[in-house]
């Protein structure tokens, strides 16, 4: 039993844990920058080791070996292409009143060097993996391709929730791209057929697989389809993707470079004044008098000690202008 559930368990971890991993390691400031290059760099070298190790290798230990070695070269992929590195020949937002032929145009400049890019690294999965026993490593690329394909066409054609908020600052102009409307045809024919594809491999994994290497690999591949099957969903259904990664996500700065934190001065509770200050905790510090103001009110202390009132004299007095009055008379 525990070699039929293990391999779903590990492969739903590696799922989240990588993408809340990638999304942690892009928003960091500082010296993140020069991080993500010792990550990639690592990332890949890890990831082709791992599957060139694993290629002739049937155990149930190659399997996983196989599975995390593609893992790893795809989150490279996806670091340098969420930080804005690999993206295409005109990484720009998509023209307002571009349509049909010549958006899908835009959207392919957008994005192109990343596709040729993980055509490469597919490649060279292939040229590890060629005649070797253990071929778990290509099946998960091509499961995870297929996969992204069908979502970015969805994305592109059309989606009532399409969860741009996960987009890291770099590569924030793709959601002009995205179409938030109603599902097109697309939807349920890529939902489907992906469907059906997992059906046949599950149906393989219950009636033919005999081996723990082959219990291991196929449920490895089959609930990492599973899982982008489930991605589609978040599609269509107003679910809260973002919460399954909030712990790799954090909060972007400002226009002046603060991070967002207690009340808004400018909402309608806020006080007018220019001079008013709000404290963490909601009070209300009152303005401090401004140059002219405390100038006026000394003039007016000197005039008075000067000028001392006496019985019978007019009383002499300077005053700020009256208040608004009503009907005439001053209130």
């Amino acid at each position: 039993m525990a070699s039929y559930l293990t391999p779903p368990v590990f492969a739903a971890f590696v799922w989240w844990f990588s993408t809340g991993a990638v999304l942690l390691l892009l928003g960091r400031a500082g010296r993140g920058h020069a991080l993500r290059i010792i990550c990639v760099a690592g990332l890949l070298l890890a990831g082709l080791y791992a599957v060139s190790v694993s290629t002739n290798g049937d155990s149930v230990s190659g399997a996983y070996l196989a599975f995390t070695g593609t893992i790893l070269l795809w989150a490279a992929q996806e670091i340098a292409f969420l930080a804005g590195w690999v993206t295409g020949p005109r990484p720009e937002p998509c023209p307002p009143e571009a349509s049909g032929i010549a958006r899908l145009g835009f959207a392919l400049r957008a994005i192109l060097y990343h596709e040729a890019a993980l055509l490469a690294c597919g490649a060279a999965i292939a040229m590890l993996t060629w005649q070797g026993a253990n071929q778990v490593a290509l099946s998960t690329f091509v499961a995870l391709w297929v996969l992204r394909q069908s979502a970015k066409i969805n994305l592109f054609l059309g989606v009532p929730v399409t969860n741009d908020a996960l987009l890291p600052e770099p590569v924030r102009f793709l959601k002009t791209y995205f179409a938030k409307k109603p599902v097109s045809a697309f939807f349920p024919l890529s939902v489907t057929l992906a469907t059906a594809a997992l059906v046949i491999m599950l149906q393989r994994l219950v009636e033919s697989a005999a081996s723990p290497f082959e219990i291991a690999g196929l449920s490895l591949v089959s609930t990492l389809f599973a899982l982008g099957i489930i991605e589609h969903w978040f599609m269509l259904l107003p679910l809260p993707a973002i919460t399954l990664w909030g712990w790799g996500m954090r909060p972007r700065p400002t226009e002046d470079g603060t991070m967002p934190h207690g009340p808004d001065l400018k909402s309608n509770n806020a006080p007018a004044h220019p001079m008013v200050v709000v404290k963490a905790g909601g009070d209300i510090l009152k303005p401090r008098p401004n140059a002219r103001q405390r100038l006026e009110d000394e003039f007016r202390q000197r005039f008075l000690e000067q000028h001392p009132r006496s019985e019978g004299a007019t009383s002499l007095s300077i005053s700020p202008e009256p208040a608004a009055s009503i009907h005439g008379r001053s209130s």
